[in-house]
């Protein structure tokens, strides 16, 4: 099981997510390359929130794959290209996210492999 960590000597989260989280060592770890917003049709929305979406259900498929889920979870990397993309990019995350919510690093990039894509996301997941 999953236990959270939040010291209170650290300030406490920004958002949905926790400063750390221990689990058991045993089971099967599950690591994502960043995924981009780009449909299978190789179609790309330009708003960051249509991204997002295509980026976490891109990695609901391969949690699927893993026979895993959001609940397994553990930790999430997310880069933007702009500081206003913050909040809908968070806005996505927390409605795919877990309790107990992972650990989450969000970072302002300056670009991707092509202009168009706004956000990339990566995960690992744990099931014990």
């Amino acid at each position: 099981m999953k236990r959270s960590l939040n010291p209170l000597t650290v300030r406490k989260p920004f958002g949905h997510y926790n400063h750390g989280l221990i689990m058991p060592a045993r089971g099967e770890l599950l690591v994502t390359s960043g995924q981009l917003g780009i449909r299978p049709d190789e179609t790309i929305p330009d708003s960051i929130e249509d991204q997002a979406v295509i980026c976490f259900e891109a990695i609901a498929a391969i949690l699927e794959e893993a026979e895993m889920s959001f609940a397994d979870v553990v930790r999430i990397a997310g880069f933007v290209t702009r500081r206003e993309d913050f909040a809908p990019y968070m806005a996505v995350r927390d409605r795919y996210t877990r309790e107990p919510r992972p650990v989450s690093t969000l970072l302002i990039v300056s670009g991707f492999t092509r202009p168009e894509f706004k956000v990339e996301v990566e995960v690992t997941a744990l099931r014990s």
